[in-house]
């Protein structure tokens, strides 16, 4: 799908994300003039970023039905805005959901189409570098299909899935999974820290590592256990430190309990 013709696509929640996402739509092309931002309070970088484009900014949702309509906003807002969008929701319009945890029953039900993809991009996607799964509603035909798919690829890697409950395990994994390397990050300087590093060379050192770290995975396909396993030395410092992180009580069962736990949250809040 050639996202150069495509228009109106209109982005209801101009936050970080939305913003971050109409940045790679207009680097594949798709042209500042078929854009509206939404948003009734929009931050001063949202509004010098619309100028600088030449993206028209709207307090509400335009009277003529969009091709694309992306809910970008909080899911605690959601079920409030959808009642405001439902009267612009045209019989070719599709809307793209980046709510966590809002199904597609919900969608569908509170904006009275079919023609739904509900999707989970994250915050790599400010860089190029996200992540993003979607499923669809029946109502979402092949045409719609390609216009999500070059909508959502245009920030990173994207892939369909067939159960929405995929998309709940999807959200707990890449969609929060920004944050859990953020804190690695400030375990490792703090570790750091507590070998005698000052705060300021720990923190270097332990953003620059997880940095060089996806760099390496990033340009280099071999599996992450063989690229573990190649850092590591038979009886070496590494391996000293990969026997507590893979110990029984160890990293694995850690990770295994938060995630499942924001799955449990994601599917909560879609109740």
């Amino acid at each position: 799908m050639n996202l150069e013709n495509l228009g109106p696509v209109v982005l209801v929640g101009a936050g970080k994300m939305g913003t971050a996402l109409a940045r790679g739509w207009l680097a594949a092309g798709l042209q500042p003039a078929n854009v509206v931002f939404v948003d009734p309070q929009p931050s001063d970088p949202i509004r010098a970023f619309a100028e600088e484009q030449g993206i028209a900014l709207s307090e509400s949702v335009p009277e003529k039905p969009a091709r694309a309509l992306i809910m970008a906003v909080k899911p605690q807002i959601f079920a409030q805005v959808m009642e405001s969008v439902k009267p612009r929701i045209g019989a070719e319009t599709l809307v793209l959901s980046i709510a966590a945890g809002i199904s597609l029953e919900s969608i569908s039900n509170g904006l009275g189409t079919e023609r739904v993809v509900r999707t989970m991009p994250n915050t790599p996607s400010q860089v190029g570098k996200g992540m993003t799964g979607a499923v669809a509603a029946s109502g979402v035909n092949e045409e719609d299909r390609d216009i999500a798919d070059a909508l959502l690829s245009a920030a990173g890697k994207f892939m369909w899935f067939d159960d929405e409950s995929e998309l709940d395990a999807l959200t707990s994994v890449s969609g929060s999974g920004p944050a859990y390397v953020f804190l690695l990050v400030e375990c490792l300087a703090a570790a750091g820290e507590a070998e005698g590093l000052s705060p300021e060379k720990a923190m270097v050192l332990a953003r620059q590592t997880v940095i060089g770290a996806a760099a390496l995975m990033d340009a280099d396909p071999t599996d992450a256990a063989t690229l573990r396993k190649n850092v590591t030395s038979p009886n070496g410092v590494t391996a000293e430190a990969l026997a507590v992180f893979m110990a029984d009580d160890g990293l694995e069962p850690l990770v295994k309990r938060a995630v499942n736990a924001a799955r449990r949250k994601s599917e909560e809040i879609g109740k």
